[in-house]
């Protein structure tokens, strides 16, 4: 409801006493307070002097928001040079003038020209002058006066939300703040009650209240539960005019949540579950929920649980889901039907979380009892063992036991069991069992160095159930026999210089054993019986399972004898005792004052010392170009003499001469001449066989003729197809002869058609002395003497 108010204006007029008669706040001007001095002028050069102030106003007051017919006077300025003979001008300057507010400028009369709003500005400063229409002159000095605005209560209190939000935990005692709500008013707080504001509760009680002067919110009954009610509305009312009648209003909405605190223990909804599982069930296998209820929310509502006691503790498990905060009842161990079949858990969910200020109500805890019962179910037969280890010596006979294995049926029924190998497993059958008791015997005989372990699986099978089947590894070690000799570690290439020493030690030899003794390897090593005094060379046994070959005497020659064999008996230390021969090749070399080997070849006696490589080999060639010319000069003689016995100079057979010596073959093109089998006219007319009887030859052959210009490989093939018919003809190998042995050999001839006495016996002794490489002559020709030696 609107209230009107009426403003008088006042103008005051006076002369320059009155002005001095009143109180400074007041006046407007900004002169002595009694008296005003004008200046001198400019033109007539008069002294000062003082003159009486003409005019003055009051402060002017206008009422906003005037809807009235007519324009809103606010005042008249007037001055008392004013003789009202319309000589003087008044004119208005400053906030509005113009626009706003209008002056007569003959009367001095303020007219407000537009309806006026406090709140967009609540004061005008404005200045005023009255001049002399005829000279222009300010008759008075300017002056400013100001026009306020008064106050009307048009303006409503506005909150500084539309909606507001907020929490406050539950179970909060009575009086707890919430939130602070602000509501302003646009009208003038310092003038009357209309910007003065009050709260009060439109909606929301009995649950809350709120600060009539502050718009603080707060809880007006005790213990409220989010459980209950969680979401409340509530609708706060600021009234200015402080709430009487009349006053306007605005209204602002608060929602307000209750947030949760661990008010509340869980609680199971039954006292008693019940679950069952196969006894087949693997450990982890879940076989139930459970879950206790608790109304919290959030980490408030967190339940462990756990298992407190029960004589199924340590077969069963329980864990806890924590997106659904539900209890899962798994298998710990394996079941047995047979051992129990019942079982019985107490389970107890706790919150994780508990606040302290409610441990009063009671434990924030719950029990529950949890019975599962174990199913039977049809099991495989169970080994006695995890798996079997059996250990076999490796001479053990075929068809010998080495072992049994033992399973059975686990359940009530105890159903015959029946057991086989996995020949997967055994591919080449070594090993068999009886099918009956488990007993595993040898198939075939063992070799330990070839296999020294064998894994085999073994099934057992019930008889009256066979899709009831259990697998079962078994190892099987085979234990080491002596069954093998010591032999030399490598092969040694050992020399002996011919400058040799006696007792200088010219080879370490050692051996190997494919057995393996339990006390380690120990082997002795010695000469053979017949060479226990041999006249070269002796052997040490370092007793380290080496030996050393030293030798016997000073001074070696290779002209005598380049090599020797020292035949050495190597011995084990285990039952059986094993040993062997193995034979030490020594060759006899030069060497230079440190022991170093040069040269161990006998043909390097032969070669002058002084001579290098180079001159070696370039000898060489020229004693083999030399030989080279002689057999060729020796051919051509040769083909002189026999030349009457060609018949033609077309024939283009191959040279047949009377040494068994194979030539080149294909790619030896210097047994004949090749130009013949490229000439174009060559005819094989009938000619006499020259390799063979008169009488023996066949009717005689005819070449087919031969057309000019005829390509040689024709040729060539022609006449092989024409030889290949021919049964007398002979091979048409190309023979050559080469004038040219080799070097000659340091053992001279062995053979008996160049000796001089083609009967009797000779001494052929000194074969034995040559080395290994002429022992088998030596054994044909030395008798028996030789062998000894």
């Amino acid at each position: 409801m609107m209230r009107t108010y009426s403003l008088t204006v006042l103008l005051w007029s006076c002369m320059f006493h009155a002005i001095h008669m009143m109180s400074p706040e007041k006046r407007t001007n900004k002169h002595s307070h009694s008296e005003s001095i004008t200046g001198l002028s400019e033109n007539d050069g008069k002294t000062l002097h003082r003159t009486k102030r003409g005019w003055m106003w009051n402060q002017f007051f206008l009422l906003e928001e005037y809807t009235g017919p007519d324009t809103q006077y606010v005042g008249k300025l007037h001055t008392d040079q004013d003789k009202g003979d319309g000589n003087l001008k008044y004119i208005l300057t400053g906030d509005g003038a113009g626009s706003l507010f209008i002056i007569d400028e003959n009367t001095g009369d303020i007219h407000a020209a537009k309806k006026l709003d406090r709140e967009e500005k609540s004061l005008y400063v404005l200045r005023a002058k009255a001049i002399d229409r005829k000279t222009g002159r300010q008759v008075e000095p300017e002056s400013e006066f100001i026009i306020k605005i008064h106050d009307i209560n048009d303006n409503e209190p506005k909150f500084t939300k539309d909606m507001y939000t907020a929490s406050i935990p539950e179970m909060a005692g009575v009086g707890t703040s919430v939130i602070q709500v602000t509501a302003t008013d646009a009208d003038d707080a310092n003038y009357g009650n209309s910007a003065k504001v009050v709260y009060s509760i439109l909606q929301g009680q009995p649950y809350f209240s709120v600060d009539p002067e502050t718009g603080i919110i707060k809880t007006a009954l005790p213990d409220m539960s989010r459980e209950n009610r969680e979401q409340y509305q509530v609708v706060i009312q600021a009234k200015d005019m402080g709430g009487q009648m009349g006053g306007l209003s605005g209204t602002t909405t608060v929602n307000i949540t209750l947030t949760d605190v661990n008010d509340n223990p869980p609680r199971f909804p039954q006292s008693t579950y019940q679950f069952s599982s196969p006894e087949s069930a693997p450990p982890g296998t879940p076989l139930g929920r459970i879950k206790a209820n608790d109304p919290d929310v959030g980490e408030n509502a967190e339940i462990e649980y756990s298992i407190s006691n029960g004589d199924g503790s340590d077969m069963f498990d329980i864990i806890t889901d924590k997106d659904t905060q539900e209890g899962i009842i798994t298998v710990k161990k394996h079941l047995d039907f047979e051992s129990k079949m019942l079982y019985t858990l107490r389970v107890e969910a706790i919150n994780t979380h508990p606040d302290p200020r409610f441990l009063q109500l009671g434990p924030f805890k719950d029990t529950a009892l949890v019975k599962i019962s174990v199913e039977d179910i049809d099991e495989p037969p169970v080994f006695s063992r995890p798996w079997y280890l059996i250990e076999v010596d490796e001479d053990a006979k075929e068809g010998s036991i080495i072992g049994q294995v033992v399973a059975q049926d686990p359940d009530v029924t105890k159903n015959a069991i029946k057991y086989s190998v996995d020949r997967h497993t055994d591919l080449d059958r070594i090993f068999n069992i009886y099918s009956g008791n488990g007993s595993l015997f040898i198939s075939k005989p063992l070799d330990r160095e070839e296999t020294p372990w064998h894994n085999i699986t073994v099934i057992a099978t019930e008889i009256n159930n066979p899709k009831q089947t259990s697998q079962i590894p078994v190892f099987i070690r085979i234990l080491d026999i002596n069954d093998h000799a010591p032999e030399f570690a490598k092969y040694y290439e050992t020399f002996v210089c011919e400058n040799a020493k006696a007792g200088q030690l010219i080879q370490t030899v050692s051996a190997v054993d494919k057995d393996e003794p339990p006390r380690g390897h120990k082997f002795f090593f010695e000469l053979v019986p017949e060479f226990a005094l041999h006249p070269n060379f002796s052997i040490v046994d370092n007793k380290d399972n080496t030996a050393g070959i030293m030798t016997r005497r000073n001074g070696y020659s290779r002209s005598k004898m380049s090599t020797y064999l020292l035949p050495i008996i190597i011995f084990d230390n285990d039952y059986p005792i094993q040993s062997s021969t193995g034979t030490l090749t020594i060759r006899v070399c030069a060497c230079d004052s440190r022991g170093n080997m040069q040269s161990c070849s006998a043909e390097a006696l032969l070669l002058p010392a002084g001579l290098s490589t180079g001159a070696l080999v370039a000898i060489l060639l020229c004693i083999i170009i030399l030989l080279v010319l002689v057999v060729l000069f020796t051919a051509l003689k040769r083909q002189r003499k026999k030349e009457p016995l060609i018949i033609s100079k077309d024939d283009v057979r191959d040279n047949i001469v009377t040494y068994n010596d194979e030539g080149g073959g294909e790619e030896d093109t210097q047994a004949f001449d090749i130009g013949a089998l490229r000439n174009p006219e060559a005819r094989e007319e009938s000619k006499m066989r020259r390799d063979v009887i008169p009488e023996t030859i066949f009717q005689i052959r005819r070449t087919a003729p031969i057309w000019e210009n005829i390509d040689v490989q024709d040729f060539i093939h022609r006449r092989l197809k024409e030889n290949d018919l021919d049964p007398a003809a002979p091979p048409y190998d190309s023979l050559a002869t080469y004038a040219y042995e080799g070097n000659d050999s340091i053992a001279n001839s062995l053979s008996s058609l160049e000796s001089l006495t083609t009967e009797g016996n000779q001494d052929y002794d000194y074969l034995s002395d040559w080395g290994p490489r002429f022992k088998k002559l030596a054994d044909m020709y030395g008798g028996e003497d030789s062998d000894r030696d």
